[in-house]
């Protein structure tokens, strides 16, 4: 019973440990994510502070920056509170071995005790013959030898509970060393924090330096955004009228055939009516290869790829605010790399390709679902084209010097949030 119990606990033990190290690991790769982020916020940053005049895209680097930092933080922190789990589970379980371990060392120094009592051979002799009859002989001579057996297993026990008990203090030592680490990782980081918020304050105060001809480049912007907003909705409706009408000729023609078929058949001719009005989304998922793809595209909510395999959010969907002066976006906006490629974020086909203001849009049809890209310098498929997930479809562009990538999901014409659909 007692070794049952042991290999019930030691079980529980590598359980808990293995479930730690997978957390860990976790927190250990999205602090490592979230310092290629803030790196490659600076260099962006480092694109912008060059010239005098402040833009858009040094404030949305800045604040970047400051929100990626206080992830980072927060991210140290978990691990931190991991630790101190972990040390408390671990200082637990020391101190549960070295109770078992006295508890079996006194168990085994009794057994020796008795041992010595009892090593005369006449003395095993005269309790094997002193048994009533052979029945009870037979089992005192199996207890003898059991007990010899169990004491070998007691000092097995002893070895093994010794073994993990200094495997335990060995980790429980390098858990204490791992937080001091992460104690000054999280001073350095909020350090680093202070020093990034003061150059945020210096920023703004250049901004209100700056508010006339700044508000100036946001309405220019804005109308130029909003332009290419409505060119993008004008190609989705087109994509959903075309689909509209390809179904309407489907029920024409079926309609066609039937009345062919009763006349050749001397039948009744089926009364003709008007095409079945659809909605937009039944219009777009009238095939079953339309149908499978937007229920395909649907399962994976929350699990797509990002535009850009390197890159942060700068905007968000919906209303924002930039100091004084506010805007909307129709989806989310990506800093990248120099030179990133943009990819396809699911399978589909390239419905639109459009170029504005110098720079190219593509819009990829999956289904009842649209994606959008927004901002490339160049592209690399063709109208038409099948696309696979992650294929690159075009290099990022830039604004003020800074590359960036819009992305947009559309049902129909109905804009969606990125966010909600794009794996974090």
């Amino acid at each position: 019973m007692k070794l049952k119990k042991l290999l019930l606990s030691l079980l529980f033990l590598v359980f808990c440990s293995s479930g730690f190290a997978q957390s860990s690991k976790e927190l250990t790769r999205k602090k490592e994510a979230l310092q290629r982020d803030i790196e490659l916020a600076q260099k962006n940053l480092n694109r912008t502070t060059n010239g005098k005049k402040l833009t858009l895209s040094q404030i949305n680097a800045i604040k970047a920056q400051v929100r990626l930092m206080q992830e980072k933080i927060s991210t140290i922190n978990s691990e931190m509170k991991n630790l101190d789990n972990q040390i408390t589970e671990n200082t637990g379980k020391v101190h549960n071995l070295q109770t078992r371990l006295s508890d079996l060392k006194k168990e085994y120094a009794g057994m020796i005790r008795f041992a010595q009592r009892n090593q005369n051979s006449y003395d095993k002799m005269m309790f094997i013959f002193a048994a009533k009859d052979f029945n009870q002989a037979y089992k005192r001579i199996k207890y003898l030898q059991q007990f010899g057996q169990y004491r070998k297993k007691q000092a097995s026990y002893i070895q093994g509970t010794e073994k993990d008990l200094n495997n335990k203090i060995v980790v429980l030592d390098k858990d204490l060393k791992n937080k001091n680490s992460l104690l000054k990782e999280q001073v350095n980081e909020k350090g680093k924090l202070d020093k990034k918020k003061n150059e945020q304050a210096v920023v703004l105060n250049q901004l209100s330096k700056q508010e006339k001809q700044y508000k100036q480049d946001i309405s220019k912007k804005k109308q130029q955004q909003a332009a290419i907003d409505k060119d993008i909705r004008a190609a989705i409706q087109r994509e959903i009228a075309l689909a509209k009408k390809k179904a309407d000729d489907e029920d024409r023609e079926r309609q066609r055939i039937a009345a062919a078929k009763a006349k050749a058949e001397n039948k009744p001719v089926p009364v003709t009516s008007s095409p079945k009005a659809q909605t937009n989304s039944e219009a777009l998922r009238a095939t079953p290869e339309a149908a499978k793809l937007s229920a395909a595209f649907e399962n994976n909510r929350g699990s797509l790829p990002s535009p850009v395999a390197n890159g942060y959010i700068t905007s968000h969907f919906g209303t924002y605010m930039v100091d004084q002066a506010s805007g909307r976006n129709e989806g989310v906006t990506y800093q990248t790399g120099e030179g990133a490629a943009v990819r396809a974020v699911f399978n589909g086909k390239v419905s639109t390709i459009f170029d504005k203001f110098g720079k190219y849009y593509v819009i990829i049809k999956h289904g009842e679902y649209f994606t959008v890209y927004e901002n490339l310098k160049s592209v690399s498929v063709s109208k038409g084209q099948d696309v696979s997930t992650k294929q690159t479809i075009g290099v990022a562009g830039t604004t003020d010097g800074v590359p960036e990538v819009g992305f947009q999901i559309h049902r129909g014409s109905a804009p969606q949030n990125p966010e909600s659909w794009i794996a974090r």
